[in-house]
Order: C-alpha cells, then structure tokens, then sequence
C-alpha cells in the first residue's frame, strides 16, 4: 500500500479515531502505515488530544448517574452512560490483576467489569444480578485496555427483571461476552 498524502492521511486518521476512539498510537501506525512520530505530529496538528486525554474528555463529558450503585464500587472507569439503554467503561490490567507467573489477568477482575456495568447500566435504586451466561474468548494480558460495552436489551418483558449483554474488547477483538439477568426493585422500566 503507498502512502497516503497528508491531507488524506489526516481524514482517515480523524475518520477511525471517531469510529473507535480507543484506539492507541501504536494500532494508528499499522492501520495508516506511518511511523509512531508521524502519528504523534498528525495528532498534534488536528489537535488529537493522546488515548489517555481523550478518555479522560469522555469520562468528564456529560452523562447519566448511575443510580443503583455508588460508583466507586464500578470496577472499571464509566466512560459513557445511558440508563436502562446502554453504558461503556475502561479497565485496565495492572500487576495486581494479573497472575505473576503468566501475566494474563484474573478471569474474575473481567468479569467484575462487565458485571458492575450490567448492574450500573439499569436505572433502578436497588439492582442485583440475578444470573449470568457468561464466555471468555481470549486471555486479557497485563497492560491491556479492557473496553466493556453493555447494551440492555429487555427491561419490561419480566416483571422485575431487566436483560443486560456486556461485550469487552481489548482493541478491536473481543475477550469477554456475558448475557446478565438484573434484578430490579421496580417492575418496570424508569424514564
């Protein structure tokens, strides 16, 4: 593939950062074929802010509260939240996550960030998992970016309860899936 020119090189780098805002440096370079400074220098030129600032604009950009749990007890940083609609939240894997000998994180701290994303999602005082079909697909690894998207998908067929799947990724490839079954102290869905 040659290279792209730089004004053409500039749309698509704004192009994928608005499909996939997570995206690092590094996965820029081996999709537009550039060197990690060139990224840097585009980035600097379009007023890109890096990954970490752009999560932290997320983070601060309006959204619902959450309502059924404080929020320090979300595992995972809430990045986006529509209540009884859907919610998306950032963990990533550190040293104490992680089994020393291998490096591949503890199934139960992924699973904890989608559950407490399940939970959070519902806009409901109380809300508590009444079960999960959970899968893993692959080993998330220490230092990856654990990105868990939940989408509710039934909250008023079951009286009292709400249908809740979470998927997380770390990049573009799926680690994680779990269908949630949630408990709500209401019967029905809240506007």
């Amino acid at each position: 593939m040659e290279r792209l020119p730089k004004r053409q090189r500039h749309q698509q780098l704004s192009k994928l950062l608005d499909e996939n805002p997570f995206l690092t440096d590094r996965e820029l370079t081996r999709q537009l074929k550039v060197s990690i400074q060139t990224i840097r220098l585009d980035r600097l030129e379009l007023a890109i802010p890096e990954l970490r600032e752009r999560l932290k604009l997320m983070a601060e950009r309006s959204y619902d509260s959450v309502r059924s749990l404080p929020l320090h007890e979300v595992i995972g940083d809430i990045l986006d939240l529509q209540l009884d609609k859907s919610g998306i939240s950032l963990f990533e894997i550190n040293d104490e996550h992680v089994f020393s000998r291998s490096g591949i994180a503890r199934g139960h701290h992924v699973f904890a960030q989608a559950n407490s994303l399940a939970v959070a999602v519902i806009n409901d005082e109380i809300a508590l998992t009444a079960s999960a079909d959970i899968r893993f697909i692959r080993p998330a690894r220490l230092g990856e970016k654990c990105i868990a998207k939940a989408y509710v998908r039934t909250s008023g067929e079951q009286k009292g309860k709400a249908k809740v799947e979470v998927f997380t990724y770390v990049g573009e490839e799926m680690v994680f899936q779990g269908n949630f079954i949630i408990y709500r102290s209401a019967g029905e869905s809240k506007s």
